[in-house]
């Protein structure tokens, strides 16, 4: 960066630090490709620079990152680039007000190298000429008005956003989307609009009156207004060409430009979907109702018939009732959670608007609906207590204290609200309603409010529903399964509960679904020929115990029905539906038959079981003289070799007492001495083994008795009172304690297992044993707890073996445990052992209390 030579960079750095200009060293930075300049690193400032500026002589920060404004403002990043491609001397003069800068600057800079040498001077500290003195006064307010321009834009913006309504600004003769907010958004998904015109946007409204009508606000500048207007787009984004009924209510407004010129049109609107099909849903359901009416009073016959259509439009209404409900709560919950929108659209909104300011709810804005709900009232600048007292003791503002203090909205549904008329009397109003927050700069500063007068509709749906009260109690507790199927698809246009149940779908996936797609297992049945021949004839079709398979919970079931089939005529007798009544009898056939099959199965199984205990009884015969013959021959084998044993150990003695020492010392003679004795020992050692088991399967303990526990191991302690003695014994057994349990049995359990205790010891450490027991539900457990020696989890696994000895240097039969075990469960207890090698074992016994 400086020069290398040592007087030549001391001049250097003398001239640069007293310097009265500042002066820069710049590296560039360059994007990944390396083609462009993105960026400017500091290499080095002198003392004149770094006062200016209030920066180290070498920052860590790129200049566009203390200094972001110079990539917009002033041309000076612009500058920079251009003086270091170009390689030529660059001067350039503006005065910056940006990122803590204010002054009038001039720069001087020329590419060295890889590094872009500044100089620069500021007038902060000289006097400012009139000229600058006067433009830099004009930058300022020039900012200011800027700032406050985009404050206001942004502001305006806002209200645009948080409006409970769809908004959107069409800009230029094509309707170009300028901006959009999140309800209007929200018609096409995620669908992109902004930049785009609404007929490229939206190309599904060609062939309404969309188009045209906006091109007529455009060119005359007149507003226009849309009630209960239908708008079809393809709300999904699915590209179908059966695009989705909706309606709703729209203001096209003209937007001017400051020369007075129309540049664009400003769009209001909300959906009133469902309130027209809802009006239009009850006429049709009226129409439907008097016909039901008429075919009622006809005859007897067609008595099923009208009272299933009317229990088909009680569920229709209920259903339609259930929906026009849901929309509704949900359109007052969008418009609650949006804010307040631009006040000169609202003025004109059907709905009744108003905003109330402050704590103390202060009328601040009201729209011509909301006067028109509620004439003859005085009210900007008053309080909601002050114009509709009679309110507050109906609850409504602790609805409005709450939603100011909390922020949360308050949504209210048909609800009755007692009024006093200018003329002293009381009205009945019936209200929709949302109190949402109303914020300025994140702040609660008031709530604003939508409304819609009900009042008519409730009406009509409370006289309604009275007229169906009864006949909905009817078809609702009717014990058959009744349904309607409509049209050459079979259409279902009513299902009461008995016949959903039996189907195993719910009302909301049966109505307005065809039979055979609800219930594809259905075809293929002979169903749909026996609808095609009602539809057809005319002549009903009755049913007796008709098989069919069908679907329910995930399986495929066969049904019996009962069930009549009977025509659904139309005034003018064209036969367009069919009802069918039904009763499933599968239980009631599936029982006839079970028992039909029952008492064959039983007569197959009582001979089986006869002859099955015919071999029982044989075997059991068979079971009983081989334990017998079993236990006759251990029992012999233990006595008869005791002698033979006795004899080969005497003349074994004899020769080791007769022989010659000399001969005894023999290799040989010395070798099958010592065979001979360990073979003895081994004879012993099997017998006395078989000898322990003989007297395991003979013996017969008596029946169980209550044993003192703590008594009971004294009386072992006693008779293994050396062993106890080498030993740190622990007992810890309450004297009441009492187990059932054979006497002798209990003693041959508790003596094995303290021996066991103190046999098998650690002879590295003294011998420690604790017992203790406890009272459990129903049971004792006794708990035998070692720290010797201790079990590995291979020898744990045969502990309880017959013959198994698992520590050969302590003397034993391998019978011991076997036989514990055998006593412990025969007399209904159970025993347990946890053990690791090297720290002790706990044997766990349970006896019956």
């Amino acid at each position: 960066m400086l020069p290398s030579d040592e007087q030549s960079a001391a001049l250097l750095h003398t001239l640069l630090d007293v310097s009265l200009t500042g002066v820069i060293l710049f590296r560039p930075v360059y994007d990944a490709a390396g083609a462009a300049i993105v960026d400017l690193a500091y290499e080095h400032l002198n003392p004149a620079a770094q006062h200016m500026l209030r920066l180290p002589e070498r920052p860590a920060e790129s200049f566009l990152a203390l200094y972001p404004s110079a990539a917009a403002q002033e041309g000076v990043f612009a500058f920079y680039c251009d003086t270091f491609l170009g390689g030529h001397l660059g001067r350039h003069q503006f005065n910056y007000q940006h990122d803590g800068l204010d002054g009038y600057f001039l720069l001087a800079a020329q590419r060295q190298g890889a590094l872009l040498v500044v100089s620069f001077t500021d007038t902060n500290d000289q006097p400012r000429s009139a000229v600058e003195q006067a433009l830099r006064e004009s930058q300022a307010r020039e900012q200011a008005a800027r700032h406050e321009a985009e404050r206001q834009r942004q502001q305006l913006y806002n209200m645009f956003e948080q409006a409970p309504a769809m908004i959107c600004i069409l800009d230029g003769p094509a309707h170009t989307f300028q901006f959009v907010n999140p309800p209007y958004q929200a018609l096409v998904g995620t669908r992109p609009l902004v930049g785009q015109p609404i007929a490229e946007a939206m190309p599904e409204l060609a062939g309404q009156p969309i188009f045209g009508l906006l091109d007529r606000v455009y060119q005359t500048g007149e507003t226009f207004y849309a009630s209960e207007m239908l708008v079809q787009l393809d709300h999904r984004n699915e590209g179908h060409a059966d695009l989705e009924q909706r309606y709703y209510n729209f203001i096209y407004q003209a937007r001017h430009s400051l020369a007075g010129e129309i540049d664009g049109i400003l769009v209001f609107a909300y959906e009133v979907t469902s309130q027209v099909q809802a009006r239009q849903q009850v006429q049709d359901l009226n129409e439907e109702l008097a016909a039901i009416n008429e075919e009622l009073r006809a005859s007897n016959e067609e008595y099923l018939l009208a009272n299933t259509a009317l229990t088909l439009t009680q569920q229709e209404l209920q259903t339609l009732n259930h929906e026009l409900e849901a929309r509704v709560q949900e359109r007052i919950r969008q418009l609650a959670q949006e804010r307040e929108g631009f006040f000169q659209i609202l003025t004109q909104t059907t709905a009744a608007v108003c905003i109330l300011r402050g704590p103390e709810h202060r009328f601040l804005f009201y729209n011509r609906a909301y006067e028109r709900l509620f004439p003859g009232r005085t009210l900007v600048g008053r309080t909601i207590a002050e114009v509709f007292p009679e309110t507050i003791a109906q609850g409504l503002g602790e609805s409005l204290d709450g939603v100011y203090a909390t922020g949360e909205p308050y949504y209210g549904y048909e609800v009755p609200v007692w009024l006093k008329r200018p003329d002293g009397q009381s009205q009945l109003l019936y209200l929709n309603f949302a109190y949402s927050a109303y914020r300025e700069a994140g702040e609660i500063v008031g709530i604003s409010i939508f409304a819609y007068d009900v009042t008519e509709g409730v009406v009509a749906k409370q006289q309604h529903e009275a007229q169906q009260g009864q006949l909905q109690e009817l078809f609702e507790q009717a014990p058959v399964a009744i349904a309607i199927f409509r049209g050459p698809q079979y259409v279902i246009e009513f299902a009461n509960p008995a016949v959903c149940a039996i189907w195993g779908r719910t009302p909301a996936q049966a109505l307005g679904t065809p039979l055979f797609k609800l219930l594809p297992e259905a075809a293929g049945q002979g169903f749909e020929a026996l609808l095609d021949g009602v539809m057809a004839t005319g002549e009903p079709f009755v049913a007796h115990e008709l098989p069919s398979y069908i679907n329910r919970q995930g399986r495929r079931d066969l049904v019996y029905w009962n069930f009549v089939y009977q025509p659904l005529r139309e005034d003018s007798a064209q036969i367009t539906a069919v009802t069918v009544v039904a009763t499933e009898v599968t239980d009631q056939v599936r029982a006839r038959r079970q028992v039909q099959d029952l008492n064959e199965k039983l007569a197959v199984i009582n001979e089986e079981l006869t002859a099955t205990n015919v071999e029982l009884s044989k075997a059991n015969t068979r079971l009983t003289h081989t334990n017998a013959d079993l236990d006759t021959f251990v029992y012999t084998a233990s006595h008869d070799l005791k002698a033979p044993i006795t004899n080969i150990e005497s003349i074994l003695l004899a020769l080791r007492e007769h022989l010659p020492s000399a001969v005894q010392q023999e290799p040989l003679v010395g070798q099958l001495l010592h065979l001979l004795g360990t073979t003895v020992e081994r004879f012993r050692f099997t017998i006395a083994q078989l000898t322990d088991l003989t007297k395991l399967q003979l013996v017969h303990a008596g029946p169980p008795e209550a044993v003192p526990l703590a008594a009971l191991v004294q009386e072992v302690l006693l008779d293994l009172h050396a062993e106890a003695a080498t030993a740190q014994l622990t007992v810890a057994i309450d004297p009441a304690l009492v187990v059932r349990f054979a006497p002798k049995n209990a003693r041959s359990i508790v003596y094995n297992l303290l021996s066991n205790a103190f046999k098998y010891r650690d002879p590295a450490r003294p011998s420690v044993v604790q017992v203790r027991a406890e009272q459990a539900p129903h049971a004792v457990v006794l708990t035998v707890q070692d720290y010797g020696l201790g079990l590995s989890a291979t020898q744990q696994r045969r502990l309880f073996g017959l013959f198994q000895r698992l520590h050969t240097h302590v003397e034993g039969t391998g019978v011991g445990l076997y036989l514990v075990k055998r006593l412990v469960e025969n007399g209904g207890g159970t025993i347990a052992v946890e053990s690791q090698l090297g720290e002790g074992t706990t044997f766990t016994v349970v006896f019956p209390a």
